[in-house]
């Protein structure tokens, strides 16, 4: 495709007021005034046809991102051809996994027919990211036309959940819980679990004394309990409507996905049982449970593959079927949201039900916007609408969070950088008071 540049247009329009005074002046002569403008279109003739270039174009990307993350696009150009060209624009057309800066479009510095330049990309939403045409066009010699191509791209990309603070500080984070006596290796003394019989001593819990067994040794003997390591944890995530909103420019289920996998990470390592569960209006992923590190890669790939829903949460149909599932008492973490006190009521009734047989806890992320809009000055009368309305809202929030703390469910409600570690530090303290 051939179409003039910004400086053919100016160049021909210079020559509408010599052609208008030509006309005027020199009426039996007007043809004299298209020299100029024909004198611009054989130029850019001559332009188009010295700057037919075989354009090739590559784009390079890591196989790989995490939502969230930016990654950097690499545009390959080569124009094949005799004449020098200085300078090549490329644009990509991205689906709607991803953000690209400057509209998509890359200027690219040529050299002896090459060149290449980096366009950021960052990966908004879980999935297949797709970069399926790219556009490059040059200006030809003279300047006057743009020679553009279209080249078609088969570039994907897999867009995963968000693990980098599992890569960076998930170390750290299992360490500093470690401390509290719960490495991998047996806990005498502390716990629920039966781990040996030995002879009572000095400052032992009488509570622990085996009558039976001493009477038969006829010595005082005592049972010495180990940290439970066969705990059930199911992670439900709701991926229904209200958890698709954004929250720092990523989805609220995405910054659920990756706190899941940081405390799963945590439990695995810990000896507990791990299963993951999403739903919406129905139940969607429903994983058996696993244990030991080598199962992480398989909840990381189910967790790849939770969904982005339009859909209200049914809290009563998912719960339902989530304790139908499970044999023994089990800790729920369940990560949700809600904005209306409708749906939060189902969500308690729900809950209550729950409780009764397990040991639900709730992960929600905290409103900042609704926060900021309450703290912020009001300068106007819709910032005081505002502000009132915003505030109602935080506090149906806080009453709804007090209703299921009141039934019994422990409540976490984060920052959405802070979640994961929170929630860690929130399962390994149910853990320590063998709550389960």
């Amino acid at each position: 495709m051939i179409y003039p540049t910004r400086l053919a247009v100016l160049a021909a329009a210079a020559g509408a007021p010599v052609a208008l005074v030509i006309g005027v002046l020199l009426p039996d002569r007007w043809y004299a005034g298209l020299a100029w403008p024909l004198a611009v279109l054989m130029l850019a003739v001559v332009d188009a046809a010295k700057g037919r270039r075989t354009a090739v174009v590559r784009v390079d990307l890591p196989a790989t991102a995490s939502v969230g993350d930016t990654i950097d696009a690499t545009l390959t150009v080569t124009l094949a051809g005799t004449a020098k060209v200085g300078g090549a624009e490329v644009a990509l057309a991205a689906n709607a996994l991803f953000a690209a800066e400057n509209d998509g479009r890359a200027s690219v510095v040529m050299r002896d027919g090459k060149g290449a330049a980096l366009l950021p990309l960052t990966a908004l939403r879980r999935g297949i990211g797709r970069i399926d045409r790219v556009w490059t066009r040059w200006r030809g010699p003279l300047g006057l036309v743009w020679h553009q191509r279209a080249v078609a791209s088969d570039v994907r990309v897999a867009i995963l959940p968000d693990i980098r603070l599992l890569h960076d500080k998930g170390a750290e984070i299992f360490r500093r819980h470690a401390i509290d006596g719960l490495l991998t290796q047996v806990d005498r003394g502390d716990g629920t679990d039966f781990d040996a019989l030995v002879e009572f001593r000095s400052g032992m819990d009488r509570r622990a004394i085996d009558w039976k067994q001493s009477a038969r040794h006829r010595k005082l003997h005592a049972k010495e309990y180990r940290t439970e390591r066969n705990n059930q944890i199911v992670f439900a995530v709701d991926c229904g409507r209200q958890m698709s909103d954004p929250v720092a420019g990523v989805p609220r289920v995405d910054r659920a996905v990756s706190a899941m996998l940081l405390t799963a990470w945590v439990a695995l390592k810990l000896g507990d049982r791990v299963a993951l569960h999403a739903f919406d209006s129905r139940p969607r992923i429903a994983s058996g449970l696993v244990s030991g590190m080598p199962a992480f890669a398989n909840l990381q790939r189910l967790a790849a593959e939770i969904d982005y829903s339009v859909e209200e949460t049914n809290y009563t149909f998912a719960l339902t079927t989530l304790a139908t599932r499970l044999t023994r008492r089990s800790m729920i973490v369940l990560f949700t949201e809600f904005t209306d006190l409708t749906s939060a009521d189902f969500l308690v009734r729900a809950a209550m039900r729950i409780v009764k047989t397990h040991l639900l806890l709730i992960v929600v992320l905290r409103d900042e916007d609704v926060e900021a809009i309450v703290d912020r000055a009001p300068a106007t009368a819709n910032d005081v609408t505002r502000a009132v309305t915003a505030a109602a809202l935080l506090r149906d929030r806080k009453l709804v969070l007090a209703r299921l703390e009141h039934v019994g469910v422990h409540v976490i409600e984060a920052e959405h950088d802070r979640v994961g570690e929170r929630l860690v530090a929130g399962y390994v303290a149910l853990k320590r008071r063998n709550l389960l």
